[in-house]
């Protein structure tokens, strides 16, 4: 992004920005209030809509800080048997480099990889390209 680090860290550590980068068909809502400035050991609890319109409660921690080059956050309880989201950010010539890694397993062993299979797996890269999308409208594109 053609920006400055700490642009890209107050817009990605308010966690109220979450549903902007959010696709509309996950229907994201927050529960309770999200705190605008993030810091380890926050609990954001929030409800998609990821299949078949199907509500899921999804609560994560943010278990790790280091402004402003990058944070974790980790589901209590959701969808997943693990999730685990590091983003990290780089300064470079052109402004930042934003990166996520993500490491994630499914629950119920051999018969969740089906769904991951058919559905979940492309649904993720979605909504991270969905993501790339509406942060080059905002910020612009890298030279």
């Amino acid at each position: 992004m053609p920006i400055r680090i700490r642009e890209a860290w107050d817009f990605f550590s308010d966690s109220r920005n979450l549903s902007q980068i959010t696709p509309d068909y996950l229907d994201f809502r927050f529960v309770g209030e999200a705190p605008e400035r993030m810091y380890e050991g926050m609990i954001i609890t929030y409800r998609i809509r990821p299949v078949l319109g199907i509500p899921i409660t999804w609560v994560t921690e943010i278990t790790h800080v280091q402004e402003p080059t990058h944070f974790v956050d980790e589901q209590r309880f959701g969808p997943y048997r693990f999730w685990h989201h590091k983003h990290l950010f780089k300064t470079t010539e052109d402004g930042v480099e934003m990166e996520d890694i993500v490491d994630y397993a499914m629950p119920l062993g051999l018969l969740g990889s089906i769904p991951h299979a058919l559905l979940i797996r492309e649904r993720l890269e979605g909504i991270f390209d969905y993501r790339e999308k509406v942060l080059k409208e905002r910020f612009g594109e890298r030279r």
